[in-house]
């Protein structure tokens, strides 16, 4: 099986519901986020998909997030916006854009902080 992975970022705010702590407030974070798609095959090049490709695709996404009180966007508006459930969202978008027979979505990781992240990945 092949892998291929980008990486990219987005600055967002956002308080959790039901928790009791620091996060609980309106609070923000760079947020990185790993897309990974996967590949029993190469193409004719020797790649899985162009990184280029998705860049665009995940760029598109995380638009929508940048700079946004997550809490106020669906379907962060009522589920918490943790990382587990934002990479699971991104997950299942980009799936939508990358399920063919030869390219799959792997792996969604979305990292809070340097030290902090979560990883999505159906199997």
């Amino acid at each position: 099986m092949y892998y291929a992975t980008v990486v990219r970022s987005f600055s967002a705010a956002h308080h959790l519901r039901d928790y009791q702590g620091k996060c609980e407030r309106l609070h923000g974070h760079n947020y990185k986020v790993e897309l990974q798609v996967k590949s029993p095959i190469v193409d004719r090049s020797g790649m899985v998909t162009d990184f280029t490709v998705l860049r665009q695709a995940l760029d598109r996404l995380l638009q929508r997030f940048d700079h946004q009180d997550l809490n106020e966007i669906k379907p962060f508006d009522t589920l918490n916006p943790t990382a587990e459930n934002i990479a699971k969202l991104i997950y299942e978008e980009m799936a939508l854009k990358f399920s063919s027979r030869k390219v799959k979505i792997g792996s969604v990781t979305v990292w809070e902080t340097e030290s902090s992240f979560a990883t999505y990945a159906a199997h």
